[in-house]
């Protein structure tokens, strides 16, 4: 989580600054009353102090939304003015100056808000639509950024040894079936190629003759 020290410094020079207008006693505080009204002080300085302290934290939206409105709305907003009551400063409790701290304070959260909205959706399509190895481009895993060229297309299936052996086997067979039908050696008799078969069968019925 990372403080934005510009938002800051700007948060804590407005807070003293209003800190010291709204509680200083009475008589140390001199505002021209002419061409100025009390309640849009009020609002300009919430709106402000608002601003600027929700973009101190660099955290989610929804983290932001929620401290804002707890520190400034609330603590800041309505305290301040309860506090007021309470000292002996010559000042009076107002509820319309809580009114006009909180109108302020809630119009700069929604105005901060809804600019916090838009920027993050910028990033968001700025980081989908970048054109990948573009200079500025940050390498996104999920969406398969920088884990080295990717081919696409149909992956043929490895031929190895074992498999062609496989496929030629039924081949083979078949070859060794016409060598054994055209293979032979010659009869005795001159009948011709006979197969090693036919030739073990002559020879027992030659022995036989002769035994006769």
């Amino acid at each position: 989580m990372r403080i934005r020290k510009a938002f800051a410094g700007t948060f804590v020079v407005t807070c003293l600054a209003a800190a010291y207008l709204g509680l200083a006693p009475a008589q140390q505080v001199q505002i021209p009353q002419r061409y100025q009204s009390d309640k849009v002080l009020h609002f300009l300085t919430f709106s402000v102090i608002t601003t600027s302290f929700y973009w101190i934290l660099e955290t989610n939206r929804r983290r932001q939304l929620q401290f804002t409105l707890l520190v400034c709305t609330a603590f800041l907003g309505i305290g301040s003015e309860v506090l007021q009551g309470f000292l002996p400063n010559g000042r009076e409790f107002d509820l319309y100056d809580i009114i006009a701290n909180v109108t302020g304070s809630l119009a700069a959260v929604g105005l901060s808000t809804l600019y916090h909205k838009r920027m993050l959706e910028r990033k968001r399509q700025a980081k989908y639509d970048a054109v990948p190895g573009e200079e500025g481009a940050e390498a996104d895993l999920e969406l398969g950024e920088g884990i080295g060229p990717q081919e696409t297309g149909v992956a043929e299936e490895p031929t190895t040894a074992a498999a062609t052996a496989d496929d030629n086997w039924d081949n083979d067979a078949d070859n060794w079936e016409e060598e054994d039908q055209t293979t032979g050696t010659e009869s005795a008799e001159g009948d011709g190629k006979t197969t090693p078969s036919t030739s073990v069968d002559t020879e027992l019925a030659n022995g036989k003759k002769r035994d006769d």
